[in-house]
């Protein structure tokens, strides 16, 4: 399958269980989080003006996601924690392989800034998505063990070396299924727009 796929297949309410290693302290902290990701198409508004923002012809986007999410982590102290987002994900796929290309974002995985990254299907339909950032940059592979569950590593390498890396299991929930007890998210706005009570994940979807 190419990228525009993996991302349709990834549409939905998922609850993410994360492994976050922190090599510079040598521990590791665990968290969770809720996740929504809706599709986009190629002439929607925000897919233009997310390709308009990185001087790329909107022609050539195939389309792609609105993400949002909130969750926990366990060095969050209570009250000073702030873990919830959203962005946008643009595909351009290279014009001869459809397989690989840049994915553009409205907020960066290592930095929360906008940033353009590199992805690639392996021979095993992972998507692979690297990008290099001002003084960072991540490497992420997302894999599909079933149409329900979704798996997925990420590190993160600064100058002098890498400083975390995690791991993340994702179970495809239904929109019924209530939060687990630390969250509760209620849809205000429309299905794409997650309020916060109590509860994100350090580093985003």
């Amino acid at each position: 399958m190419d990228a525009m796929e993996f991302f349709q297949l990834s549409a939905g309410k998922w609850r993410s269980q994360r492994a976050t290693h922190h090599l510079a302290f040598k521990r590791s902290e665990t968290g969770e989080s809720d996740i929504q990701v809706e599709t986009l198409d190629a002439d929607h508004p925000e897919i233009i003006e997310l390709c308009q923002y990185h001087e790329i012809d909107p022609s050539l986007s195939i389309g792609g996601s609105r993400v949002c999410w909130l969750g926990t982590m366990a060095w969050d102290r209570e009250g000073e924690e702030n873990h919830q987002g959203k962005t946008i994900f643009a595909i351009v796929p290279d014009g001869d392989n459809p397989r690989q290309g840049k994915l553009l974002r409205e907020r960066g995985y290592a930095e929360i800034v906008p940033v353009v990254g590199l992805f690639h299907m392996d021979d095993e339909d992972g998507l692979v998505l690297t990008t290099e950032y001002e003084t960072m940059s991540s490497i992420e592979r997302f894999w599909f063990a079933s149409p329900n569950m979704r798996l997925r590593t990420s590190t993160v390498k600064r100058f002098g070396g890498f400083s975390t890396a995690s791991f993340c299991s994702e179970t495809r929930i239904d929109n019924s299924v209530e939060v687990s007890s630390t969250a509760e998210v209620t849809e205000t706005q429309g299905p794409d727009v997650l309020e916060k009570r109590q509860f994100y994940s350090v580093l985003g979807w």
